[in-house]
This record gives C-alpha cells, sequence and structure tokens, in this order.
C-alpha cells in the first residue's frame, strides 16, 4: 500500500463512510485542529516516564481524539452507521474527562490566579495542546449547529479544561500572575 493515493490532488479529502469535501471545509478545519492538538499531547507524552500516570491518561485522550475525528469526518446521512465509543462520543466519555478532572485536582493546590505557561517543557507542551483544543472548540460550533446531537464540543469543552490542569499538576511551582507583577516591581 503506498501512503499517496492523489486522490487529494484536486483540493478534497474522503470521508469515514463515502463523500468528499473540500481540504478547507470546516469538518476538515475541525479534524485538523483536533489533529494538531493530539500530536502536541504526543509531545507532552514524549516528555512522561513511560507507563506512568500521565503517560497512562494523554495515550487514552489521544485515542478518544480518533473517536471525535471520526465522528466528525462523517456526512450527518451517514451518522447511523457511528458506534457510540467507538466513532461517535458520548455522556460516559465526557463523565471520564469530568472525573479525571477531579482527580487530578485533588494531586496538588490549585493556583488562585492565572498561570504563567512555561514552567517546564511537559506543562508547555500541555499548554500548546490546551490552546489548539480551544481552536478546535470554536471550530466545532458550526458542526454541533449542523449536528445538534453531537457532543463533539462539550467533549472538547471539558478536554481543553482537563488539559490545563494536567500542565498545572506537572508544574513544579505555579508561576502565577501575581508573582510576575511582583517580580516587575521588585
Amino acid at each position: 500500500m503506498k501512503i499517496y493515493t492523489k486522490k487529494g490532488d484536486d483540493g478534497t479529502t474522503g470521508l469515514l463512510y463515502g463523500g468528499r469535501v473540500p481540504k478547507n471545509s470546516p469538518q476538515v478545519e475541525l479534524n485538523g485542529a483536533v489533529d494538531e492538538a493530539q500530536a502536541f499531547m504526543g509531545l507532552a507524552r514524549s516528555n512522561c516516564s513511560k507507563g506512568d500516570e500521565l503517560d497512562r491518561i494523554l495515550i487514552n485522550l489521544e485515542s478518544d481524539l480518533w473517536i471525535l475525528m471520526a465522528e466528525v469526518a462523517t456526512e450527518p446521512n451517514n451518522r447511523s452507521k457511528l458506534i457510540s465509543g467507538q466513532s461517535l462520543i458520548n455522556n460516559e466519555m465526557i463523565a471520564n474527562l469530568e472525573s479525571l478532572i477531579d482527580d487530578i485536582t485533588g494531586k496538588f493546590d490549585f493556583p488562585n490566579q492565572f498561570a504563567v505557561p512555561g514552567q517546564n517543557q511537559l506543562s508547555a507542551a500541555l499548554d500548546v495542546a490546551r490552546t489548539v483544543i480551544r481552536r478546535a472548540e470554536r471550530l466545532s460550533v458550526s458542526f454541533v449547529a449542523n449536528n445538534p446531537e453531537s457532543l463533539v464540543g462539550r467533549y472538547l469543552n471539558r478536554l481543553s479544561d482537563l488539559v490545563w490542569t494536567l500542565a498545572r499538576w506537572q508544574e513544579d511551582e505555579h508561576l502565577t500572575s501575581k508573582q510576575v507583577k511582583q517580580s516587575k516591581a521588585e
């Protein structure tokens, strides 16, 4: 099998269960942002110890993003072919994100000021992933408007909260906006 098919040379890309759309369609833009977020989560994971708690969390989240991308890459008339939890985001997946947020926030002192990204490479990579997830969430608004039963927007909202939480958890100390202001005054 060759990696190139030449089918996209006309500026279109194939969808799951058939159909083609322009590469700059809202669906493809959304999936592109999710793909980018997944790559930054992989970058963050490359800074973890293999098999540790964060590594396992990130692998599971990256796998969930394939499910989300499958849903987004399906034409509305083919949504009935999607399988909950395998190619369709479901409420259980969102509840899992909420449970992880609650669990992780219990592991550290939560900052009460805006946190300044960049305390270490791992937290910085997570913060970049979070900002890309937020972009994907913004892009999901039109997708959800055309697929009102979709949970993609809700999932991305919780995911960005979780990734922010993971970034703060991985910092040795939080550098907050208050600390930055104090150091400027000195």
